[in-house]
């Protein structure tokens, strides 16, 4: 099936291949290509985000749309498919998180959608076809397929091709008179009526395209710094330091950390490892492996080129190791106790929820049923009492009650869920100095290694699937505060095993340190260095002429760096507290500060409150990215329609159904 897809792709008309020729550098030369009288949309990103969104047009229009006749303009001024973030331009040294059958852009019978499902291949699906020479790619791919082993992790150019291929794919299942435009340019500018055709303007274009709707998939952003971040900036240029606030690590300019002087990092996530790899191998630095009685270490020799990073953060250790083993018993039922049910009882409550107090019990009930379910299912001889009479129990107590009858159920610590040891790991240690340190820390991530590798542990593996159940039901409750996503991020997307490993030859070698928890970063004025201190080794200072800020921007749109978010949010469109651009959970359609839904404006990704844990994901687990997808895609299309219909024509759809119908269409 692979091999048809990809026939059915080359084989398209001439037309669709002509629409796929970028513009490059020129303006667009009028914003309806092919006759005033065409619908159209902007779509601004072009990432995965945005293929994703295609796909889904192309699966709809039959249904919705029929065969007439639109405009679909891709504005992005990275190539289409991977975008910025999943572009082939950046380092072959830099991976994915993911392995191969974890990732997938495509839809399947778990994705609870109106639209119909089009299956396609995971990644792992699709190097697999390579192989067989059904997709044919460029020599460098092939290579690097070839390369891939089974329990390996992708470099990120390969990930590149896989979504470079599946935009294509996308593009080539559109309908007949349906034509992509690409713009490879950066959009500045919004504007338009709720009740007239939108403007998005081009950067160093003198008119703008003009479309019936506007699609903001813009994916992770770059932000103006925060008043801290701007004094840190003034402080590094008048002494002559190196300040690299946060961002994407793969475009941050790394030249001013300087071969063995000390660099100061805040982030112990994905930015870091991305630090990690590219100052010490990206500068030819080599590892080695010394295997003796079937357990092999890793040997860090460098180039003399690498800094010394000492890293720390909130909690002083490093994002929880991806697990390393297939699952030994079926997956737990859920959800459980955080479903459609609850969101809707939530969502019904005339004076609304606090999220701490009613959403958050509910997250770690859930996580300890799934962790718990599998340790009775898959290790019974670790537990004193049936899974039934503890599952009574589980669902009738309280927080204190279930504490009490883990303990009573239990015997082995190890074997119970604490969430508070889990989310704080070094909260009340404190350590004589920083020599005490590195061997705890190194304590820590060897432990993590060994358990996130040996299926005796395989709770844990059910606590990541009861995260991935809780995050596509908190899609519906929108802005979620700051713990969840933190928390979220540091069990669920951690690194792979050999990236912890590395990092554990790394501090060996003395290329790495650690600060500890609770890590702050002060501006010395009399030694005109940054000076970094923790709560893990009390009165230790640790002075350098650099700070990386270790990652990713919060995605708030008052201070986003894009200049088209920043004025929709000036002009009306409604953040959240948090600083999230307000979507409508039924569609993606931006809400004003009236929390009222704009009728041509849809937004999708991490700048939105609606923001799901990526824009591809694992396959067969109802992804809340491809959810949304779908339901903006069947919006759009709707809306065209009606547009285009006379008015006693006009059905009754998902456009003009109540909030209360699309919910339910959503569920």
């Amino acid at each position: 099936m692979v091999r048809d897809h990809h026939l059915a792709a080359r084989h398209r008309p001439a037309l669709r291949r002509a629409a796929l020729r970028p513009r490059n550098g020129r303006c667009p030369v009028s914003a309806a290509p092919r006759g005033a009288g065409r619908p159209a949309v902007v779509v601004v990103g072009a990432g995965p985000r945005a293929t994703g969104l295609i796909e889904r047009i192309a699966a709809n229009a039959p249904e919705l749309y029929g065969d007439a006749p639109l405009d679909l303009h891709l504005v992005d001024p990275y190539p289409p498919g991977g975008g910025r973030i999943w572009r082939r331009d950046q380092s072959p040294l830099l991976w994915m998180n993911s392995l191969p059958d974890d990732s997938t852009l495509f839809t399947d019978d778990t994705v609870e959608m109106a639209g119909p499902v089009r299956p396609g291949p995971s990644l792992a699906q699709w190097c697999a076809a390579v192989r067989s020479g059904g997709i044919r790619v460029t020599p460098d791919v092939a290579a690097a397929v070839a390369a891939l082993g089974p329990r390996d992790f992708p470099g990120r150019r390969l990930q590149s091709a896989y979504l470079t291929w599946a935009y294509e794919r996308a593009v080539a299942a559109l309908p007949p008179r349906i034509a992509i435009h690409e713009h490879r340019r950066r959009a500045v500018r919004l504007a338009g009526p709720a009740d007239g055709r939108q403007q998005v303007w081009l950067e160093g274009c003198p008119a703008p395209l003009t479309a019936d709707a506007v699609v903001l998939a813009l994916g992770h952003l770059d932000a103006e710094p925060d008043a801290g971040q701007r004094e840190f900036d003034r402080f590094a240029k008048r002494h002559g330091l190196t300040y690299l606030p946060p961002g994407f690590t793969a475009d941050a300019g790394l030249g001013g950390l300087r071969p063995g002087e000390p660099v100061l990092v805040r982030g112990f996530g994905l930015a870091f490892i991305d630090l990690m790899v590219l100052v010490t191998e990206g500068r030819g630095g080599r590892y080695t492996e010394a295997v003796e009685g079937g357990a092999g270490e890793l040997t860090y020799h460098p180039s003399g080129r690498e800094p010394v990073l000492h890293v720390g953060s909130r909690r002083g250790v490093p994002y929880r190791s991806k697990i390393g083993y297939e699952p030994d018993a079926p997956r737990p039922p859920l959800p459980r106790f955080l479903g459609p049910a609850e969101v809707d009882a939530l969502l019904a409550r005339p004076g609304g929820f606090s999220f701490d107090a009613d959403v958050r019990p509910l997250i770690e009930a859930e996580l300890g049923f799934a962790h718990y379910h599998r340790l009775f299912a898959a290790h019974p001889e670790r537990t004193r009492m049936p899974w039934p009479a503890f599952e009574r129990r589980y669902a009738a107590g309280d927080a204190a009650a279930r504490r009490a009858l883990a303990e009573e159920a239990v015997p082995d610590a190890a074997d119970r869920l604490d969430l508070t040891a889990l989310d704080h790991p070094l909260a009340g240690l404190r350590l004589p100095d920083g020599d005490a340190l590195q061997d705890a820390l190194r304590a820590h991530i060897e432990a993590d290694l060994t358990r996130r590798h040996d299926p005796a542990y395989s709770p844990d593996q059910a606590v990541f699937l009861a995260l991935l159940s809780v995050y596509g039901q908190l899609i519906r409750i929108g802005d979620r505060g700051p713990w969840w996503h933190g928390f979220f991020s540091y069990l669920a997307s951690g690194p792979p095993g050999p990236r912890l490993r590395q990092l554990l030859a790394l501090s060996r070698a003395g290329l790495v340190r650690f600060l500890g928890s609770d890590t702050t970063v002060t501006a010395d004025a009399v030694t005109g260095r940054f000076t970094a201190r923790s709560a893990t080794v009390p009165g230790a200072a640790t002075p350098a002429r650099a700070l990386v800020e270790a990652r990713l921007p919060e995605p708030t749109v008052a201070r986003s760096a894009d200049s088209l978010l920043r004025a929709l949010h000036a002009d009306g469109a409604a953040a959240t507290p948090a600083g999230l651009l307000a979507v409508d959970p039924a569609d993606g359609r931006v809400l004003d500060r009236a929390g009222r839904p704009h009728p041509r404006r849809f937004a999708l990704g991490p700048h939105t409150d609606a923001r799901s844990g990526g824009a591809f994901t694992r396959p067969r687990t109802n992804a809340p990215a491809f959810r949304q997808n779908d339901a903006s895609a069947r919006a759009l299309l709707t809306f065209l329609t009606e547009r285009a219909a006379p008015p006693a024509a006009r059905p009754r759809t998902a456009r003009t159904a109540t909030r209360e119908d699309r919910h339910a269409a959503d569920r």
